[in-house]
This record gives C-alpha cells, structure tokens and sequence, in this order.
C-alpha cells in the first residue's frame, strides 16, 4: 500500500561544491590500481573517479577525462585508514605527517577517557581549538569519561554524591548531542580507577538511546592483575548501559598469556546474546604509558601526584608502595627487562647499568619522583596478539596519534603499515581485502559513520594508495621517529596531502560530528538489506529564491549477500525535473534504522551526493514512527510518515 511522506523544505543551491556535471569528466581520476574497497570482498583492477569532495565512481572509466590523473598501476587503492583510538596533539595536526604517512585520514580523540584538563568536557570547543589552524586530516571526539570523572569528583578516591551523578550524565547527554561518536573511558587510570561497575554503567547509561559505544582501557586490577576480568567488566557496563562495548588496544597481561581464546570468548557470547560486541588493536605486544600509572598501587596515587609524592617521602609508606609496584612490575612486563625507557632510549635495566642502581623497584620510584617518564611495557605473545587480529570484529587501530615527538612508542610513525606489512604480506595472518576491511569499513561501521570507510559513490574521497609489496614500518623503540614506508598516495577529502611519497601540506581536513539519526551498524555479517519507502513527497527548492516545487519520490534498494553494493531505484520526481540515482553505495543497516549513500543525477546534467537513513530511533525526536533523514550536498531535512 502506498505511504506518503512529508518532508521539510530542502534548499539546493544551483552551483555548490557538490553539485557537479554529470558528464565524463572529473576532478581527479585514480587509473589502473587493484582497489580494495573496504567491503572485505577481493579487490578488483579499476579507476576511481573523484569530484569534488566525494567519490564519483568506481571501475572501468574507459577514456573519462580529468584534471588530475594518479597512476596507481601495480598499487592497492583503498579507502583513507580510521583510527578509532587516538592521542593527537593539538599543534601536529595541521600536519599530521606522521600518521597521513601511514596512511591514516581520519582520527578520534579523547582515546582511553581523555587527561586532565583536555577540554574534552567540551568537545566542540576542543575540536574547535584543535582546527584553529587548519587540519590535515580529519577529526572527531569521543566524549572523555575520565576528564569528566576528574571535573567532577576531583582525584581522590571517594563516592560521588547524586548530585555529581547527574552533572556527568548530562556533561555525556550534551557531548553527544554536539556530535561525539562514543564514549571513551580508561578505568585503568586513576581516579577514573575509583568508579565503580554500578557509578560507571550509571553515569554512562544516558547514552543508550544514541546506539553508541563505550570503549574502555580495562581496569586491571591486584592481585590477580587479569586482563580477562577486565574485558568481562568492560563487556558488563556496555550491556548493562545498552551500548556497545569496544575492547581498545586489545591484550593479555604476560600472566595470560595465550588465552586469547577465553577473551574472544567472551566478546563473541556477548555478541551471541543481541549485544553487539568489538575490539581494536595495535599490532605491538608493547604498551605505553606514563611509567608509575599502572604499576604503583592506586591507594598511593589517590588525590593526584603531589599526594603521591608526599607518600614517597615517607620511608614506611615508601616501602609499602615498594613492595607493590614490584608485584606489578611482573604482572605488567614480566620483571624489569620487559621495561624501555623512550626517553632514555634504553631499557630500563641498562639504565640501570648505566647509573650504577642494583634495585629496579627502587630505580622506579625515584624516576617518577623526578620526571615521571613514559615506560614501554613488554606484556604478551605474538600467538595471542594474531588471534586477536584474526577476530572477524577486530579493528586495526594504533594508540597514536598526530605528534612531532620522536621519544615515544614506534607505533606513532608505524602501526598501521606494520599491520599490512608484517602480519598480511610477511605473516599471512589476515588476507590484504580483510585487513583494508579493518583499517577502514569496520571502524567506520563501530562508529556509527555512514559516509566513510568505504570507496564507493557518494563516500567521501578519503584515500590511501599504497604497494603492497613494500608497505612497512621503520620506526624502532630507540630510534622510533622513522616514517613508514610503500604509502604513495594520500587524499582526505578529495586533496592530495600526500603526493608521490611527501607531504603536500594541504589542510582538507575537517571536523567531524556524528550525527542523531547514525547508529552502530555490522559489516562482513552476511545479511541482506533493503531499503523501500512505496511512495513520499518532498518540496524541494532547487534555485537560489526560487518557489518550492513539490516532488513525489520513491526508494527501492536492495543489497544481496554477495553484492558489494545495493542495487534499486531512488527517484525524485515533478512535472518539469526528475532526480534518479546515479550511483550506489552500501546499505547499512542495525534494529530499525537502514542508511545508504550514492549519488543523484537530473537529465539536466547535475549531479549531487545524497545520503539517506530510515530510522525508528532519533533520540533528538520525539514520537513514534519512522523517519527519512535525506541529505544532499551539505543541505538537509527528516520526514516524518504519517
């Protein structure tokens, strides 16, 4: 039975960026590569054309003509690599050399629950501060749990009152309204380390209605110092709050080590159960961090590090804190020689040798009283960290970030060319088409992002191009500021800011918000899609000042198990114009909610991108009932069925 829609009136200006000639002739063609597209499905050899700010097509563009020619012959051409847990700095990414050399063009900040005074409480007035001069890449914000357990309760370990409760459900309420794709916490830090299971999934449980993600540094805890019960509680929260819990930097503490099929254990049961479970991982089995953070006892760090340095004063608390960073020491490195110092560039028993100290323990606590320094931590196998890999729900991330600093963990300059290089072309661990998916289509389908992770029309042009056959890190512990190498291409948002292996210096990026109607989606699960909507009405302005002209439109996509992309009709119909698709994308698709991008085309040779998601659960709406979010160009407008 037909249904009909009423849509708010939508303005299309008649020339934007976005609206362009539907004719053979493009902005930038890339010619002759093997494009792996995200989808995990074997790469193909084909053209990629580029108009704009977005893809135009993808395949066979025969003699099309363009003002830019890349020639990709012998390379993988591949949708721009998402980092969904990243430490950027502020005054490095309007560069971003390090990680657009590695391929990467979008990050999400406020990684493990954000630092103190990170502005995260804000992250609008953040990302804004971080833009202020330009960006290379683009970039988007987590809101920060830790920052605002901080604000809020301050650094000592007590209970929060109702009162704070509520301040920090409503600091997470307006952040994700502003755009935030997620919830990040780091419960292994304190104070956050202080919250308990019931104060964390209460605080965060506002966010349900958003279809997000809590992603969380697992709070490891003495004596057992298991990794395992960390993910279990991680697991719990998200359930519990009815948001999707993520595993970040995924690991086995070297006291369980290879029992990385207990962990995955336990994310695929979750997943079982209708509560959509995930991970990332960098392929290191080194962590970093401040060296103290970890490995002295909580009850020492409680109220900040002046509270702490106090307590080293005192020889019977000393000894005390002694005692217990030494059992932590093994827990978390395997004893002293698991430890590096990037600082120092050495291990830390060789510092040790260098000074002449004989206790590492002791050796510890006098370099957090003097510069509390990062440590490196050697913590498990290479067994465990590939079967982590190997998890079909498992992202390539880097714990990284944008930084001109040269005395940190090799995985800034190297994570994700180390992923394809080491474990894909050396390792054969993950196929080249599964690891793009990875690095690419699934961080975006974690997020909730519709309209990147995968090159298809309508997707913003986010590229890398690389050579399979030399992709690989250079960067070491004691010389780790080397760049990665094999990427020879890089676009973010249709520019080039890497060209021919160098860094162009073009400042495409942009600041990126999640928006209401985006919902956690799946990718790789073999489900068919759709998207029907019979029959709907639109007023649609066209041209500067002119009247509104009613349109009648209907929307018949479908997405089989083995297309990489839908198929079907969108069409947008008056008396004297008539819009049909011009190019499809993806469905994406979760419980209630359908999304798809490709692009329009008039007979009059225009053609503009168009985005679309169906969905049951606005949370900025009130009512039952579907809705039709349409977005063209940058112009946009719900439909509300009557």
């Amino acid at each position: 039975m037909s249904r009909r829609w009423l849509l708010l009136a939508l303005l299309l200006p008649a020339a934007t960026a976005q609206a362009q000639p539907a004719v053979s002739h493009y902005d930038i063609i890339i010619r002759g590569g093997t494009i792996q597209d995200g989808t995990g499905r074997p790469g193909f050899h084909g053209d990629v054309a580029i108009t704009g700010d977005r893809i135009a097509k993808v395949g066979n563009l025969g003699n099309a003509a363009a003002d830019t020619i890349i020639d990709a012959h012998g390379q993988f051409v591949s949708p721009g690599f998402i980092s969904v847990h990243s430490h950027a700095k502020r005054n490095a990414v309007a560069r971003a050399e390090n990680m657009l050399r590695q391929g990467v063009t979008t990050e999400i900040i406020d990684a493990d629950g954000g630092f103190a005074n990170s502005g995260g409480e804000d992250i609008v007035a953040q990302l804004a501060d971080y833009a202020q001069h330009g960006l290379a890449l683009n970039l988007g914000a987590y809101v920060p749990f830790n920052t605002i357990w901080q604000k809020v309760v301050g650094e000592d370990e007590r209970r929060p009152t109702a009162a704070e409760i509520a301040t920090m459900q409503e600091l997470i309420r307006r952040n994700l309204a502003a755009g935030a794709w997620g919830i990040s916490a780091g419960l292994d830090y304190k104070p956050a380390y202080f919250a308990t299971r019931e104060e964390v999934t209460k605080i965060v449980a506002p966010a349900a209605p958003w279809r997000t993600l809590f992603t969380n540094h697992d709070r490891v805890t003495p004596p057992a110092f298991s990794s395992i019960a960390g993910m279990g509680e991680t697991i719990a929260i998200g359930n519990a709050a009815g948001i999707v819990p993520i595993l970040t930097h995924i690991k086995l503490w070297p006291n369980e080590m290879g029992q990385s099929g207990r962990a995955i254990a336990a994310i695929r049961a979750s997943t079982a159960r209708g509560q959509y479970a995930a991970a990332d991982i960098y392929p290191y089995i080194q962590a970093n961090t401040f060296l103290g953070a970890l490995i002295i006892p909580s009850w020492a760090q409680a109220g900040g590090r002046e509270a702490l340095l106090k307590r080293l004063a005192d020889p019977a608390l000393r000894a005390k804190i002694a005692a217990e960073t030494t059992t932590a020491i093994v827990a978390r490195a395997g004893g002293p020689d698991g430890i590096f110092l990037p600082t120092h560039a050495k291990q830390l028993t060789g510092y040790m040798a260098e000074i002449g100290a004989t206790d590492a323990t002791e050796t510890v606590l006098r370099l957090v009283e003097r510069e509390d320094p990062f440590g490196i931590f050697r913590f498990g196998s290479e067994e465990d960290l590939a079967a982590f890999l190997q998890y079909p729900d498992t992202a390539i991330s880097c714990d990284c970030g944008s930084t001109t600093e040269t005395k940190v963990h090799p995985r800034n300059y190297g994570a994700f060319p180390r992923a394809f290089g080491r474990y894909v072309r050396e390792r054969h661990a993950l196929s080249w088409e599964d690891a793009v998916r990875k690095a690419t289509a699934l961080p975006a389908a974690m997020l909730g992002m519709v309209d990147r992770g995968t090159l298809a029309p309508g997707m913003f042009a986010d590229v890398t191009i690389f050579d399979p056959a030399t992709i690989i890190d250079k960067a070491t512990f004691v010389d780790p500021a080397q760049y990665a190498v094999g990427i020879s291409y890089v676009l973010v948002n249709g520019r080039l800011v890497i060209r021919n292996g160098a860094l162009t210096g073009a400042t495409p990026g942009k600041r990126l918000f999640r928006a209401a109607d985006m919902a956690i989606y799946r990718v790789g699960d073999g489900a068919t899609r759709s998207l029907s909507v019979p029959s709907f009405t639109v007023r649609l302005t066209t041209a500067e000042g002119a009247p509104p002209t009613e349109y009648r439109g209907t929307i018949d996509l479908h997405q089989r198990t083995a297309d990489r992309l839908a198929t079907g009709t969108l069409t947008l119909s008056s008396p004297g114009r008539t819009f049909t698709l011009g190019g499809s994308g993806p469905l994406m698709a979760a419980s209630g909610w359908t999304a798809f991008t490709g692009w329009m085309r008039d007979a009059q040779g225009s053609a503009t991108p168009v985005t679309l998601t169906l969905d049951t659960a606005n949370p900025t709406i009130t009512g039952k009932g579907r809705r039709l979010t349409i977005r063209l160009g940058e112009r946009s407008a719900v439909a509300k069925l009557r």
